[in-house]
């Protein structure tokens, strides 16, 4: 049950680093649980809408909770009750010792440190404050992924109001008449943005399931107008237009290789892979 226990623990552990911590921010079995909420929204119309994303954040957040309180359980239930003093008013034999091993836990895990049961068992002495400790970094953890996640929405947002914008003027009709300059700079400050959603989707994949009901906002549906923009810089019969375009089309490719190669699988180039994005989300892509 030891053995078990801390193979649990480990786990948790792991996807929280994998999740928090590491740079691609892949936690294997968090991604299993944002992605199954995803697909359970995505079957029902997404009528939860915007709120899908941070409820599949809680649910994560309760899985590792649920790992930890059951991992310490495992290592706490062959010693219990023998391992263990009772304040008085407690018989131990009223209760299931499966029952008192989760009780500990929870109690441990939460810091509340009841004082009714009381470790005399030295293995249980020395490992229970590694719970305690583990239960204030996972409070710690929750509150900073939380925290986190909303400046990279943020930026999201922002490309979407800025490519919105760039639709509404023409500015993919009026190229060939625009300021070469102009249109160079224009083109670079969305090629760096994209570049930046890019990251975000990378380092942050919570991010992809969080919808937005807003269409001026929904980066899912203004990003597609990013080739048409790409397209005309191409055409530009200006080499330093065109050297702008290029950037933005490789910024456009890193982009949708990222949305496809973790979580969309179409295959398909850059434009098949922003349709299969915006149906992905029930919004329609704007081209």
């Amino acid at each position: 049950m030891t053995v078990a226990g801390i193979v649990v623990i480990g786990l948790g552990l792991h996807d929280m680093f994998h999740t928090l911590l590491h740079p691609t921010g892949q936690g294997r079995l968090s991604r299993m649980v944002l992605a199954g909420m995803w697909r359970v929204s995505k079957a029902t119309g997404h009528r939860l809408g915007s709120t899908v994303g941070p409820l599949a954040m809680v649910v994560v957040i309760l899985v590792w909770v649920l790992l930890q309180l059951l991992g310490w359980a495992l290592i706490y239930l062959p010693h219990v009750p023998e391992g263990f003093m009772y304040s008085s008013g407690v018989d131990p034999s009223d209760y299931p010792d499966v029952v008192e091993a989760l009780y500990l836990s929870a109690v441990t895990l939460s810091t509340l440190g009841y004082g009714d049961m009381v470790a005399t068992d030295l293995w249980i002495r020395t490992a229970s404050p590694l719970q305690a400790l583990a239960g204030f970094a996972l409070l710690t953890a929750a509150l900073t992924w939380f925290t986190q996640i909303y400046p990279p929405l943020s930026r999201r947002r922002a490309l979407a109001l800025e490519l919105k914008g760039l639709a509404d003027s023409d500015w993919a009709d009026s190229a060939d008449d625009a300021d070469p300059a102009v249109l160079t700079r224009v083109v670079d400050t969305l090629a760096a943005e994209v570049i930046k959603a890019r990251i975000d989707f990378a380092q942050h994949t919570e991010g992809f399931y969080f919808q937005e009901r807003d269409p001026d906002l929904a980066l899912v549906r203004q990003l597609p107008y990013a080739l048409c923009l790409r397209d005309a810089a191409l055409a530009s019969s200006e080499a330093v237009v065109r050297r702008s375009g290029r950037q933005l089309a490789l910024a456009i490719d890193q982009l949708t290789s990222e949305l496809d190669d973790n979580f969309l699988h179409t295959g398909g180039d850059a434009q098949e892979v922003l349709v299969a994005y915006a149906a992905d989300h029930h919004h329609e892509p704007r081209f």
